[in-house]
């Protein structure tokens, strides 16, 4: 135990499998949490001063005056100045790639806080889920403010998992409760749109305009509030926690990268379940190939139970979280700064040139993952019933499980 740091309880953000790793994070990857790696400075830094105190302690116990051992005078130095240092509620900015990964969840704990985790305060403003990354993750959590803290944290943290930005709050502080909308991008290559009777060569089809304009066409219809029931997992059409506001979506001008033809789709929204943004995307993808029906989009919102495709992880990106309430309400009373990360765009964006873009290009390149979904869609039965459904689902269990990663999720049901 650490007198001084935080230690970690091992769940979720893991690579499954994977061998130990070198370097200032060697331990087995399947144990480790995101959270873990984000700590593991703060950590190393108190490891030192475990050792005296416990035989401090022990010299008392026994009934012997404690005595001050020279060789720790620095390191008892520097827990009596620790001490002096109250906690701070703070947020961090978080970027990271996700491939490999189990993706974001709840992990890390100081060490007087273990049988109480309310106390720490850690919340992470979105569930980012298997193989998804993040340019702008936001977690919130009370932290002695030692100095050059980013820096002491980044320097144990792998390259492909970075903080890029500190902000203090209020106290009362919740990353996700605050959270006003969210942000996400998914990139892909636009040979998804091409319809399923023309003949593809995967890098050299290229998106022409009447078709990029059907896809904003139905991307716009998503605006506006809607039952999301058949975009998700255990939830039924009269669940109220169904119901979804979204503020924007729409695919943003094709580019070629590594010579394949790529495109972004960005979506605004309050808050997203479990794959509900795969599944958009997915049900926009069977529409176009000509998989489905228009009119389909209406049926989902309905109480009828829809098959709706879901698209690979491999694309989606948390992109920015939004906190206009709570910076209209603190972020200028003089005491505390707006949620807002302008000076870190730069940084933000040289993380994703080089870490989530390579990532998502390289993957789709080398293991086809779009492909691979894509040749998954006459599979999916878009006019049968529910009864239909649940015959079709079994049958096509095996097929599904070609899909690289199980998407994103801001909610925690």
């Amino acid at each position: 135990m650490l007198r001084w740091g935080l230690r970690v309880v091992s769940c979720g953000f893991s690579a499954p499998g994977s061998a130990a790793c070198a370097g200032p994070w060697r331990r087995h990857r399947s144990v480790l949490t995101m959270a873990e790696d984000l700590i593991a400075a703060v950590a190393s830094q108190a490891k030192r001063l475990n050792s005296s105190s416990e035989v401090v302690q022990r010299l008392e116990e026994n009934g012997h005056q404690s005595k001050r051992l020279k060789s720790d005078a620095d390191e008892e130095d520097a827990e009596d100045q620790n001490k002096k240092s109250p906690k701070r509620k703070i947020v961090l900015l978080m970027a990271y790639s996700g491939k490999g990964y189990h993706g974001m969840q709840s992990g890390c704990i100081p060490e007087n806080h273990g049988e109480d985790m309310k106390k720490m305060s850690f919340q992470r403003c979105a569930r980012t889920d298997k193989g998804v990354s993040a340019a702008g993750q936001i977690v919130s959590l009370k932290v002695r403010l030692i100095d050059d803290i980013l820096e002491k944290i980044n320097n144990h943290l792998p390259s492909h998992i970075r903080i890029l930005g500190l902000k203090r709050v209020t106290g009362g502080f919740n990353s996700k409760n605050k959270c006003d909308a969210r942000t996400y991008s998914y990139m892909l290559p636009t040979f998804a749109f091409a319809h399923k009777d023309q003949e593809v060569q995967e890098e050299l089809y290229r998106l022409d305009r009447e078709t990029l304009e059907r896809v904003n066409k139905l991307l716009a219809c998503y605006k506006g509030t809607h039952n999301f029931h058949n975009f998700t997992s255990q939830k039924g059409p009269r669940d109220p926690s169904a119901k979804r506001y979204i503020m924007e979506m729409y695919c943003g001008e094709p580019f070629v990268r590594e010579n394949m033809e790529f495109a972004v789709i960005e979506v605004k929204g309050q808050s997203f379940m479990m794959h509900q943004i795969r599944k958009m995307i997915g049900l926009v993808i069977a529409i176009v190939k000509g998989y489905a029906a228009e009119s389909i989009m209406e049926r989902s919102w309905g109480e009828e139970k829809v098959d709706v495709p879901k698209a690979p992880g491999l694309g989606l990106v948390l992109e920015k979280v939004h906190f206009e309430k709570y910076n209209r309400r603190f972020g200028n009373d003089g005491l505390h700064e707006p949620l807002e990360w302008t000076e870190e765009e730069e940084k933000i964006a040289v993380f994703k040139e080089q870490y989530i873009y390579p990532t998502i290009i390289n993957t789709e390149k080398e293991e086809k993952s779009m492909a691979n979904w894509l040749n998954t869609l006459p599979i999916h039965d878009f006019n049968s019933s529910a009864v239909e459904m649940q015959t079709n689902n079994k049958n096509s269990k095996k097929s599904s499980d070609l899909e690289a990663s199980d998407g994103c999720g801001d909610d925690s049901d």
